[in-house]
């Protein structure tokens, strides 16, 4: 009976390495690269420019401001002796209000949920989904069962051109959105 069973299982073994080996050589790999896939979109770029635009506006209003806040404080320093003691105290109140406002609008700028952010998600987050969609196409009509992306932290020692789709992506994308 125990030779039975060993014989059961070995036959189950045998069948079930036969089929895994079977199903996972019928299913098919590619890569694309999104960094040049959207480099190569004229949407992402312009997007990523009005970012760049508006983080510079922001960060040279927020050197501004600091900027005061540093005039403020050197002139405070440079009156301090003459000042009484109510006169010392706004000013010092003053400028503590100024350095909270001027790091309240940095945070509105660029925190986390910031106007950066949100931004980013108008203009970067549609394209970010147009390429996407257009990978889930691709691996679709190919019966891809993976695609990878080149440019993320994956590793890819190796990587065939023929395997690329990149710019079948980036065909699809610019005929069909």
């Amino acid at each position: 009976m125990k030779k039975f069973l060993d014989m059961k299982k070995r036959i189950f073994i045998i069948l079930l390495s036969f089929f895994l080996s079977f199903s996972v050589s019928a299913q098919k790999f590619a890569y694309v690269d999104t960094d040049y896939i959207l480099e190569n979109l004229e949407q992402y770029n312009s997007g990523q420019k009005q970012i760049d635009d508006l983080s510079i506006e922001w960060q040279e209003e927020l050197e501004l401001l600091y900027g005061n806040i540093d005039k403020l404080y050197r002139n405070y320093q440079a009156e301090q002796i003459l000042l009484t003691e109510e006169m010392r105290i706004a000013r010092e109140q003053e400028i503590i209000n100024k350095e909270i406002e001027a790091k309240e609008l940095q945070k509105k700028r660029f925190g986390p949920e910031g106007d950066l952010e949100k931004k980013k998600k108008e203009l970067i987050r549609p394209i970010q989904d147009k390429v996407y969609n257009a990978i889930q196409e691709i691996a679709e009509l190919g019966k891809y069962a993976i695609i990878f992306d080149k440019s993320s932290s994956l590793l890819m020692l190796f990587s065939d051109p023929r395997y690329d789709k990149s710019d079948d992506v980036l065909e699809r994308i610019q005929n069909n959105y």
